[in-house]
């Protein structure tokens, strides 16, 4: 698409990796930088089913500077006037090519230096799976990324990782502090989900998928939550619905934040929020020093 001024009212989709303008931004006043960054991550599974239920006291309760939103299922014109900017946030969403599938979204109180929804990694695009926004020296990736349980799809999810992978090495090498949050649809150890010996046949817990995983710690990149409880069972973020699942407890864990290793010791906390109903799964969170 290409670039435009944005009327009050609608969000931003930007192709390209400029520089935010003012112009592009909604009639809200964002915030600078914080001493503290509060980022939220949650996979809504759609994102208008997610406003009639309750997004805008979720907002409001928790207040975070920046959120990503994953399978928001629809492009930002299709939500009622006013969703998009919703309690005075920026949104700047991804939406995939397929309607009703797919997509990300990015709600900020924080003014971006950089918003980014295509790039050079081909298979990245297309499905609406990434958003970047970077705030001073970090990068946030808000990311959906691929489901391999129907056919053909896990050798793309396994493209994309390594994709991915690739990408946020080269976003190291060009000195930026790396975030990335989402819905990472694999659960890494046996600690992350309840019935790991009855699920290691199942995309989500093979094998091939969790060696993905053990790429990114060999690299250095941190698992925020098992930072501060590194052996603490039953942290789930993913419940199966028609099992009522959730009401028992038997989950997945598959929602994560990781960091570069440049930012372990500006990790100030991460947490699950299990609490937060609406969707089959529940937010994940950090809070992070700024430099």
């Amino acid at each position: 698409m290409p670039r435009s001024k944005t009327a009050a009212a609608k969000p931003l989709l930007p192709s390209e990796p400029v520089p935010v303008q003012r112009d592009w931004l909604p009639e809200c006043e964002l915030a600078p930088v914080p001493k503290e960054l509060k980022l939220m991550s949650w996979n809504v599974n759609g994102a208008r089913a997610i406003f009639r239920k309750n997004f805008v006291d979720y907002l409001r309760g928790h207040l975070p500077d920046v959120l990503g939103i994953q399978e928001t299922k629809a492009r930002p014109e299709q939500l009622e006037p006013g969703q998009c900017n919703v309690l005075n946030y920026a949104s700047f969403w991804n939406p995939a090519q397929k309607p009703g599938y797919s997509g990300t979204a990015t709600f900020s109180r924080v003014k971006p230096d950089l918003v980014q929804t295509e790039f050079e990694e081909g298979v990245l695009n297309g499905e609406g799976r990434v958003v970047r926004t970077d705030f001073a020296d970090i990068t946030l990736l808000n990311v959906y990324f691929p489901n391999g349980k129907m056919p053909g799809r896990l050798e793309y999810k396994l493209r994309f990782y390594d994709a991915f992978l690739a990408y946020i090495e080269r976003l190291r090498a060009e000195n930026r502090r790396v975030v990335f949050c989402g819905d990472v649809n694999t659960a890494h150890r046996e600690i992350d989900l309840a019935r790991p010996k009855a699920n290691v046949k199942t995309s989500g817990f093979m094998p091939i998928e969790r060696e993905w995983i053990d790429k990114l710690a060999a690299a250095g990149w941190l698992d925020t939550l098992r930072m501060f409880h590194p052996e603490t069972p039953e942290l789930y973020t993913w419940w199966d619905v028609f099992s009522s699942a959730r009401e028992r407890n038997v989950g997945w864990r598959i929602d994560y934040f990781f960091v570069a290793p440049e930012l372990k010791d500006r990790v100030k906390s991460a947490a699950i929020h299990p609490e937060v109903m609406g969707s089959d799964h529940c937010p994940v969170s950090i809070v992070l020093r700024m430099s």
